[in-house]
């Protein structure tokens, strides 16, 4: 499945704690058959020392999908790179960019552009251990590092351990000073950058991330020579917006999804997640926002998020909630 993963990565949705879930990714491949899709990330020790296999679980339906890893453990990485490869991901990724309390604790995520050299060796670990694609994704520097001479000198270092594909979230990461939250707003973006290192390493596939909140932006990264786009918040606020036209606009194949279609075809989900014990709301928090900014979305959002809740409440609870919304033709 590397070759789909990689060509899928032409538009991605970025993974994102809490977010990104199996459910989540279940919505959003209902909206594109196409666009590469990222689970949370998943820690290798809660896999390796944890045994939380629980966290690899996804529908085949999601294909393709790759497995997020944080860690920074060669071997430790390595084999939680072969449980992920082994649920059936179609990629695993290191992360490089996540700049958490909890994850500097970890000593992973953003916190490794500092140690180009251990990254090389978690990506060697696992690219020797598993078939799939080991990609990585990464900032542009952390705290006072300059981004001119960091990033190049990362990017040396993985692709001499044999990473063919990353993604650079295109701002830096304030490890003291700056929340989580902050860390992906207030750092200035410098895309003029990954462009260049497009340019610097023409056999590397560079994805970008930060800030891109449409497809006609995505097109325009796309249109200057990088090989792809990943969106993270906009994709999950307006999934509709970002994913429903991704397969004709970005990839050039199919029709575009109509959001009514996709709350009916979800119905069948629903009721094999409800009789193995589950929740309505477990699914439909991931829903709120297929009708953002069309006539009927604030009805659509109220009756959901306060009859998903109930105790019982089933798919006739989406389907209350789609009386008040605009069929496509009409928007």
């Amino acid at each position: 499945m590397k070759n789909n993963a990689q060509k899928a990565a032409r538009l991605s949705v970025a993974p994102m704690m809490d977010w990104t879930d199996r459910h989540c990714r279940y919505v959003h491949r209902l909206l594109s058959g196409q666009t590469l899709l990222y689970t949370e990330m998943v820690t290798a020790p809660a896999l390796v020392r944890g045994g939380a296999m629980h966290l690899l679980d996804f529908s085949p339906e999601e294909h393709p999908v790759a497995l997020q890893l944080g860690g920074s453990d060669p071997q430790e990485l390595a084999q939680a790179a072969r449980f992920g490869a082994d649920a059936g991901y179609d990629e695993i990724n290191l992360n490089c960019g996540c700049p958490s309390d909890r994850v500097q604790s970890g000593t992973f995520g953003a916190v490794l552009m500092k140690e180009p050299g251990r990254v090389a060796e978690c990506v060697s670990a696992m690219r020797e251990t598993v078939d799939v694609e080991v990609t990585v994704k990464c900032r542009i520097g952390v705290d006072d590092q300059d981004p001119e001479e960091v990033l190049p000198a990362f990017l040396e270092y993985i692709r001499a351990a044999g990473c063919a594909r990353v993604t650079i979230h295109a701002r830096k990461a304030w490890l003291k000073g700056l929340s989580p939250k902050e860390n992906r707003d207030i750092p200035p973006l410098d895309y003029d950058l990954v462009h260049r290192m497009k340019g610097a390493f023409p056999d590397l596939h560079i994805s970008i991330n930060g800030g891109i909140a449409s497809l006609d932006q995505a097109r325009t990264h796309l249109d200057a020579g990088l090989d792809g786009v990943m969106i993270g918040r906009a994709a999950y606020h307006q999934p509709t917006d970002i994913l429903a036209e991704a397969d004709p606009l970005i990839f050039g194949t199919g029709k575009a999804a109509d959001p009514i279609e996709v709350v009916h075809k979800m119905v069948p989900y629903v009721e094999a997640h409800l009789a193995a014990g589950g929740r309505l709301h477990q699914i439909t928090r991931h829903m709120l926002g297929l009708f953002a900014g069309r006539p009927g979305a604030r009805a659509w959002r109220r009756v959901l998020s306060e009859g998903a809740v109930h105790e019982g409440a089933g798919p006739e609870v989406m389907l209350q909630a789609l009386e008040g919304v605009a069929p496509l033709a009409e928007v």
